[in-house]
C-alpha cells in the first residue's frame, strides 16, 4: 500500500512539474483573424441593360476604384516598422567641508591642560559619480494580406490576418490587427503599417529553435521557489 501511495505522489509531482515545463507567451493579437462567413448571396440582378446594378454582389459606384470597404474585403499590409531609442544618464556630485578651532589663550580658572595645545581641525568630503546608458533598435519588414473583419461607424476598417509557414519540423506565424483609414489605401489595396492605428504585430515560432530558448521545467521550478 505504501509503495502505491508513493507512486501516486511521484506521479502527481511529475504532473505538477510538467505543467511548468513550458509557459506559452501571451499573445498580443486577440480576436478573430479572418472575416466571418458571408451572408447568403442576394438575388441575382434583373437583366435590364443597365451597367449599374444596385442588387448585385460586390457592387461599386461606376466612377470609383475598387477599394476595400466591406467585411471580407482584402487589404495588404506592408510592414515597415523601425524603432530606435537611446537614453544616457550622468550624475556627478562633489562636496567638501572643514572646521577648525584655535585656542590661543585660556582663562586662568580653566585647567592648565586647556590651552593652545587643544587646537583641532576637522574636514570631510563626499564625492559620487554615476553614468548609465541604454539603447534599443528594432527592424521588422514584410507583407501580410489581411481581411476586413469589421467596419466602424466612421468608415474605418478593422483588419486582421495571419500567415503561417512550416519548414521541416518547425513553424512560424505572423499575426496582424489594426484599424485602417480607407483613404490611406493605395490603388493596389496596400497600406503601410505605419499608417495603421492600434497596430499589433506578432511574430512567433514553434519548433527546435523555440525550445532552445525555453527555460527547463526544473530550473523554472527552483526559480519560482527561490527566496532571492
Amino acid at each position: 500500500m505504501k509503495g502505491s501511495s508513493r507512486l501516486a505522489w511521484a506521479a502527481a509531482l511529475a504532473l505538477v512539474l510538467s505543467g511548468c515545463a513550458l509557459v506559452p507567451p501571451e499573445p498580443i493579437v486577440t480576436g478573430p483573424l479572418t472575416a466571418p462567413p458571408p451572408t447568403p448571396v442576394p438575388p441575382a440582378a434583373e437583366a435590364n441593360g443597365s451597367i449599374y446594378q444596385p442588387t448585385a454582389y460586390g457592387n461599386y459606384p461606376l466612377f470609383e476604384d475598387r477599394r476595400p470597404r466591406n467585411v471580407g474585403d482584402i487589404v495588404t499590409i506592408v510592414i515597415q516598422e523601425k524603432t530606435n531609442a537611446a537614453k544616457s544618464v550622468g550624475t556627478s556630485t562633489d562636496r567638501n567641508g572643514s572646521a577648525s578651532m584655535n585656542i590661543g589663550l585660556a582663562p586662568a580658572i580653566l585647567p592648565t591642560d586647556l590651552g593652545p595645545k587643544q587646537n583641532f581641525e576637522t574636514g570631510s568630503g563626499n564625492k559620487s559619480e554615476g553614468k548609465g546608458s541604454s539603447s534599443a533598435t528594432n527592424v521588422f519588414s514584410g507583407t501580410l494580406t489581411t481581411t476586413v473583419i469589421g467596419v466602424l461607424p466612421n468608415g474605418n476598417l478593422q483588419v486582421a490576418g495571419e500567415k503561417q509557414i512550416a519548414i521541416n519540423r518547425g513553424s512560424e506565424y505572423v499575426r496582424f490587427s489594426g484599424v485602417v483609414d480607407p483613404r490611406s489605401i493605395t490603388g493596389n489595396n496596400t497600406v503601410s503599417s505605419t499608417q495603421v492605428a492600434d497596430a499589433r504585430i506578432e511574430y512567433r515560432s514553434k519548433g527546435v529553435m523555440d525550445e532552445v530558448q525555453t527555460m527547463g521545467w526544473l530550473q523554472r521550478f527552483f526559480l519560482n521557489i527561490a527566496p532571492f
